[in-house]
């Protein structure tokens, strides 16, 4: 049986489904929304999580090295520097680089043969852009 549209109706259908398929496009967008910015947070998330990894496996390393005195601190000959640590090959194919700044002395004394206590900045970059930057005390014994 074919049901029969009263004149008075005619039309409304047309506008039900125009306005049905306008709100279906309305809420589709805000979950399109939704998951384009859970997909950027898990990024940032990923990218923070690599660059923290980086920097504590920096510092440990500077700690398990002997201490080189601000004095005689050269960044171009290697056994005057503290080593950077070695990056995995999916983080340098990503852009990550770690840096370390040379030492600065924060206090120096004569106390007992003499003691430094330095700080020591490492920084921790992607794609040349600064992601973290940590910096530590490091004293001579």
């Amino acid at each position: 049986m074919i049901m029969k549209v009263k004149k008075s109706q005619n039309g409304f259908i047309l506008i039900e489904i125009l306005l049905g398929l306008a709100l279906l496009g309305i809420i589709t967008v805000g979950i399109l929304n939704g998951l384009s910015t859970a997909f950027k947070g898990i990024d940032v998330s990923q990218e923070r999580v690599a660059a923290e990894s980086l920097a504590k496996s920096q510092i440990e390393y500077i700690r398990v090295q002997n201490f080189i005195r601000v004095a005689d601190y050269n960044p171009e000959d290697p056994a005057t520097r503290y080593e950077l640590v070695d990056v995995p090959a999916d983080l340098v194919a990503a852009g990550y680089a770690v840096e370390i700044d040379p030492p600065q002395t924060v206090i120096s004394g004569n106390l007992t043969g003499g003691f430094e206590l330095q700080s020591i900045t490492v920084a921790v970059k992607r794609n040349d852009k600064g992601k973290l930057i940590v910096s530590i005390c490091r004293v001579s014994g």
